[in-house]
C-alpha cells in the first residue's frame, strides 16, 4: 500500500486533455439555429425542460448549453420556467410512473405550435431503467415525441443539431402545405 502511494504522489493524477474547443462550429451551428427559429416563429425559440426521472446526466448536458462555451441565450434561445410560455420540451430519463401525469399536464399547458424533444437513450425507450416497476417507458409512451437525440448522455453540440434539423423538419412541412 505504501509502494502505491508513493507512486501516486510522484506522478500525480492521472489525467485526459480537455476536448478542443471549436468557437467557430459552435458559432456557425448557433448561427444556424438562430437563423431558422427566426424564420419559423420570428422570435427567440423558449424551451421548457422536463425531467421526467433520469440520472441527471442529460440535464447537466443541458445545463452546458448555457455556459460560457454554448451560450446559447446568445443565438436567442432561452429556458423558460412555464410550459405556457415554451415552443420546445426538452424531456430527460425514462418516464417514471410519478411523472407520467406531469409530463402529461405539462405537455397540454405548452400552446401550439409545440415540440417535444426527447435528449438521451433512456428518453427513446428507457434505457437500462426498462422493464422496471417505476418506469412507464420513453417519452412518447406519454407525449408525441417529434425528435429523439440518442446518447448517455448526448452533447450539446448534437442537442443544437437536433433542434436545427427540427426547426428545418418544421419549415419544410410548412412550405409543402
Amino acid at each position: 500500500m505504501l509502494k502505491l502511494i508513493a507512486k501516486t504522489l510522484m506522478q500525480g493524477p492521472m489525467t485526459i486533455d480537455a476536448p478542443v474547443k471549436s468557437d467557430a462550429a459552435i458559432e456557425e451551428l448557433g448561427r444556424a439555429v438562430e437563423r431558422a427559429t427566426r424564420r419559423r416563429l420570428g422570435r427567440s425559440l423558449m424551451i421548457r425542460e422536463v425531467d421526467a426521472g433520469s440520472c441527471n446526466g442529460c440535464e447537466l448536458e443541458i445545463h452546458a448549453l448555457n455556459n460560457p462555451i454554448y451560450d446559447i441565450e446568445r443565438f436567442g434561445i432561452r429556458f423558460v420556467a412555464s410550459p405556457r410560455h415554451a415552443d420546445v420540451l426538452m424531456v430527460t430519463g425514462p418516464v417514471t410512473t410519478n411523472m407520467a401525469e406531469a409530463l402529461k399536464r405539462t405537455y397540454d399547458a405548452t400552446p401550439d405550435p409545440k415540440w417535444v424533444v426527447a435528449i438521451g437513450d433512456c428518453a427513446f425507450d428507457a434505457g437500462v431503467f426498462a422493464g422496471s416497476y417505476a418506469v412507464v417507458g420513453g417519452v412518447s409512451a406519454v407525449v408525441p415525441v417529434d425528435l429523439h437525440i440518442k446518447g448517455c448522455p448526448p452533447t450539446p453540440s448534437q442537442m443544437l443539431q437536433g433542434l436545427l434539423a427540427l426547426l428545418d423538419r418544421a419549415d419544410a412541412s410548412t412550405v409543402a402545405r
